[in-house]
Order: C-alpha cells, then structure tokens, then sequence
C-alpha cells in the first residue's frame, strides 16, 4: 500500500459488516459502510411496543457461550434481560388445550427420547470444521431433513413435534433444508441441548432495551462511515483497486466507490444478486438455498397479565399461526409483550396473507392459546421472509447439495472480494455470535495484510 491507509468497502451494516468496519477503522483503514436500507442492523432491528419499551423484531436471543457479544455488549455499556420464566406453559396440540409445568410438550415421551437420540447421532458424525468432509457428509447433503424424518421416525408424536423443534431452532421447512445443513446448525450452535434452553442455555438473555441498540452504537463509532440508502448492484476488480456501484435510489445519478478491497457481509442470497466482473468461481447460493422461514409477531399488553394466572407465556401450538410463543416483557413489568413466532411452512403460508388477514389470524390464535387474556392492545407483524434487504431470517437454509457446493469457497475471498456474515461463520452459524466472529475474522484477514487471489487483469468498468 506504499505507506497509504488501506482503502476498505464494507457491503452491509448488519452486525458482522458493522463489526468489521470498527475493527478494520480502528487498525487505521480507510472505511466505508454502504448499507441498501434506511437503518443500521440487517436483521436485528428493535419493533416499538409503546413510547419506552422495543422488542426485538429480529435476532434476540443469547448465552454464556456467546462471548464475543457478550464482550460487546459489555463494551458499549449495554445491559442484559433474563428470559427466565415462572408459570405454566401452554399447548395446543390436536386442537386440545392443555397447561403444564414442564416446557416439553404432552407427547410420548419415548418417542420423542428415541428422536433427539437420533439427532445427536447425526450431530456426533458431524465434522465441525469442514462439515462437507465428515463421515456420510455426501449422502447427508442428499437427504432431506423431511426425508429423513419419514425414513427413521414412525411414532406420530415424534413426526409431529420435529417439524415445531425444526421451526424453532432454525426457522425451517424440513422439506427445505439437508440433513447434513440440519446436524450442522445443531452443532455450530453448542448442540441440541444448549440451543433449546433458556436458563443456562443459547436463549438465557436478550440485550435490555433491545438488539438493535448494539449495531446503533457500532454505527455511531463509526459516524459518517456509513452511508444509508446505498444498495450495490456491482462489483469490479482489477489489478489495482475494486469500483463498487450504487444504483440511484432517488432517481439522481448512480454512484461509484473505489477501494483497495471489499467485504460482502450480507446474506448469500443478497451477495449472489451483486454482479460480479469478473464473475464469481463458485455461487454464493443455489437454486436450493432458502430463505430463513421466520416470521415474528409481537403482542402489546398494559402488562403481562398472564402471570396472575399462573402461566409464563411460553407455548406451543402443532398448527399455526403461532408456532410458539414467548414473554418478553421488559424486567419492570411496565408492559406485557408475548412474541410469537411463526416459522417453516407456516411462515410461507402466512407470509402470503394480507396484514389484515395476518392480524386476525393471529388474534384468533391468541383466544385459543390463553383464553383468559383480554384482546392485546398492539399487534404487529415483521414478516422477514418479505423483506427485500434480507431476504429471510435466522439465517439462509442450505438445501440439498448447498454443503457440499458452497462450504468449501464460503470464507475464500475472489481477488479483492472477501466475505462476512453469519452464513460464513462455522462456530454459531446464524446467531449473533457467528455474525461477529465472521466480522472479526474477514477485519483479521485484511489487516494482516493476504495477497488478493488471482483475478483477470483487464479492467471491468461500465
């Protein structure tokens, strides 16, 4: 670089973009964020309640195990929520409603030991670090996690809980994703047990106040670096620097940034719509890869009166809308806050609704589940699998043959290209953690300085 500030284009101000941009300024890069939506936060991104209190309309949830958010957290004087639970759950299942202590749903539970055996199974051959290359990897990625379930699973309590588990853990359709995509999320992520727990688990927290709020003080360290309303369309690269090109979106002139290098830090079905010149080796997603099944759905309450009853708000429900709920009402009990989640097929089936067809829907599901509340005051909808800028959420499902495709080229960089995101992460795939492991781990690559791969020479302008 002849003693010159290395020139740096962050794609994306998520949380893996927006981590790798602090850590890249602050080792004296010359850095700038462009980011398509009018915010900061991809897909943490805080859902007003009422005038004090905003829930998490995207990622919420963490744990003991997640340090490296939990040192940011730290970092930038933020706090921690305890998801912690008192009262009875609630399930809906057949259509009968039923309420217990215990947060495992009234099936055999035989039958659902004999599944989770065979999940960790599946979860035991997995190889971690190049989960392409363990034991059966090709015939895993082959099969599909409904498939799967057909072949090895009969007692119909299983069959009927492993979609809801699925939905989840991972926000999936089994029908959408490989088995070997499934075993591997379950072990990125601290295994079955830890990711299915609240107290002592991957669920023990939520950031007080709300997710949103840690990318808002990453972007404020960062200032005017990061410019909003900024979606790319193209990347060029040449021998000497890459042209990053910003369509208008205000019906003014396009735009142009030129850098020595660029980190995609967005999901691998928005990094696969940018025009690569040269063009890409190797996809960033398929025909199979699937967008993150989630849709979340929270309800607005004076306070969180289920609790007088005796009930937790936590549920469960084998038909949708809400395949599960949650209290999350903030610590002071100024107001209730349940968060539903609808995810899998569900999710693409109410995603399909209007919002007020959404709406009822839901609140019609609500009477069933806790007969005794009143209607809620609020109901809104964050309908990820709509939005353009994100294109799903948890995270990207990998389907059929995606593992054995995608995983070997996921963090490789294509000349001056290199990747972020939690898609790109192999420790806590699809949770914040990964999402800044990868923003630290691409900061790292770049400060230390890699030779880009060979690329053509000839100059790609338009």
């Amino acid at each position: 670089m002849n003693g010159q500030a290395m020139r740096v284009i962050v794609v994306g101000a998520g949380l893996s973009g927006l981590t790798a941009a602090v850590d890249l300024a602050a080792a004296g890069a010359e850095v700038t964020v462009l980011e398509a939506r009018d915010r900061v936060g991809g897909r943490m991104h805080g859902i007003p309640i009422s005038e004090d209190v905003v829930a998490d309309g995207g990622a919420a949830y963490l744990g003991v195990r997640h340090t490296e958010l939990l040192a940011l957290i730290r970092e930038h004087g933020l706090g921690l929520a305890s998801t912690a639970m008192v009262g009875d759950s609630t399930f809906l299942l057949s259509g009968h409603r039923t309420t217990t202590a215990s947060r495992v749903p009234p099936l055999d539970a035989v039958a659902l030991g004999d599944l989770f055996d065979r999940l960790e199974d599946l979860v035991a051959q997995l190889r971690p670090d190049a989960p392409w290359q363990g034991r059966g990897a090709e015939r895993l990625d082959r099969l599909t996690a409904a498939r799967w379930l057909a072949d090895e699973v009969e007692h119909p309590d299983a069959r009927t809980f492993f979609p809801l588990f699925i939905g989840e853990m991972m926000a999936a359709d089994p029908a959408a994703i490989s088995v070997l995509h499934m075993a591997f999320y379950l072990r990125s992520g601290g295994g079955i047990r830890y990711l299915n727990a609240f107290e002592g688990g991957a669920q023990q927290w939520r950031i007080d106040g709300g997710a949103h709020l840690l990318t808002q003080a990453l972007a404020e360290r960062l200032g005017g670096r990061v410019r909003l309303a900024h979606p790319v369309s193209a990347i060029d690269q040449n021998a000497d620097e890459v042209i990053v090109h910003c369509p208008s979106t205000t019906g003014g002139d396009a735009s142009q940034y030129r850098a020595d290098r660029v980190v995609v830090a967005v999901p691998p079905l928005l990094a696969q719509q940018i025009e690569f010149r040269p063009a890409l080796r190797t996809p960033r997603a398929t025909p199979a890869t699937g967008r993150g099944c989630a849709v979340k759905v929270h309800l607005g309450y004076p306070a969180p009166i289920w609790r007088e009853r005796g009930l937790s708000g936590w549920s469960v429900s084998a038909n949708g809308p809400l395949l599960s709920t949650v209290d999350d009402s903030p610590a002071d009990e100024s107001a209730g806050v349940l968060t539903g989640f609808v995810t899998g097929a569900a999710a693409s089936a109410f995603s399909a609704q209007s919002p007020s067809q959404q709406r009822e829907a839901v609140r019609n599901h609500i009477r069933q589940l806790f007969p005794e509340l009143p209607s809620p005051t609020q109901c809104t909808v964050t309908d990820w699998l709509a939005e353009k800028y994100s294109r799903g959420c948890y995270a990207a499902l990998f389907g059929p043959g995606d593992w054995l495709r995608l995983g070997p080229t996921l963090t490789e960089p294509h000349g001056r290209v290199h990747w972020a995101g939690t898609e790109t992460s192999l420790e806590f795939f699809g949770l914040m953690e990964g999402a800044i492991r990868s923003g630290r781990r691409v900061a790292t690559e770049l400060i230390q300085g890699a030779e880009p791969a060979t690329t053509s020479r000839k100059v790609l302008v338009r």
